[in-house]
């Protein structure tokens, strides 16, 4: 079981609360290897959506990068911003918020909420299935055994909840769970595809042919739980079974 909470919590009250669960922190301040969870952590590489051409440090970069004020538009700059600082563009700064550019060259502009389903989910998902599988998986491991709580300093999980921040560590959540949100180019969920993804109950075994869409065709060298350790021609990639997108040749 996963429970998110305010990282703001004293952590003497949740062990009281919860004397069995494993706490973790998933933001910028965290001290292990989980910061790389964190939404401002400098992966480097990430594309920025309808961009072609285009990546970005950090999911925080490219969602502050694309950001749209009365008084500035897209700032490009901060796709390269690799210090987890200074990222924040505000309304003090630059006046009210117009939205976000639907892509650095784009005419649209988003209103917050479809920025969020276009932009800011797509990306960070994007973020645990590539350059954070090791710990999401570590965190899932916990999970099958213990009460886990991640804590975050947002713990809104709604994203049409407007009224506070996006929780990120809900987003862990839901991807660990199989309920990870997926939207279409209209920002209208897709229900069919978040219950596939929850739903996934293909047996992959060691020597099996198959196929994923940025891969190419692999062959699965070994399977450990939910983790499976894929060879492709460029390399092994360890992919998780439930989201590997993986289709048998």
């Amino acid at each position: 079981m996963i429970i998110v909470k305010s990282k703001r919590c004293s952590l003497d009250k949740l062990k009281k609360e919860y004397p069995d669960a494993v706490i973790c922190d998933v933001t910028s301040h965290a001290t292990d290897d989980l910061v790389r969870l964190s939404p401002f952590y400098p992966h480097g590489g990430i594309p920025v959506p309808f961009s072609p051409g285009w990546t970005a440090m950090s999911v925080e970069g490219i969602w502050q990068g694309l950001k749209t004020f009365e008084t500035a538009d897209i700032d490009t700059a901060m796709f390269r911003n690799s210090t987890m600082k200074d990222i924040k563009r505000t309304v003090r700064k630059f006046g009210k918020p117009l939205g976000h550019r639907k892509g650095v060259g784009g005419q649209e502009r988003l209103g917050y909420i479809t920025a969020r389903k276009l932009i800011y989910v797509p990306t960070y998902r994007w973020v645990l299935e590539n350059k954070a599988i090791l710990q999401v998986e570590k965190l899932r491991a916990i999970s099958r055994d213990k009460t886990l709580i991640l804590l975050d300093y947002n713990t809104n999980p709604d994203v049409e909840d407007g009224s506070s921040p996006l929780s990120h560590a809900c987003l862990i959540k839901a991807y660990i769970d199989g309920t990870y949100p997926v939207y279409g180019d209209d920002g209208i969920q897709s229900v069919a595809s978040a219950e596939a993804n929850a739903s996934v109950e293909d047996e992959f075994t060691p020597g099996m042919k198959v196929r994923h869409p940025k891969f190419g065709e692999g062959t699965v060298k070994s399977v450990d739980g939910e983790k499976l350790t894929v060879t492709f021609p460029e390399g092994d990639k360890v992919l998780l079974r439930k989201l590997a997108k993986l289709e048998k040749v």
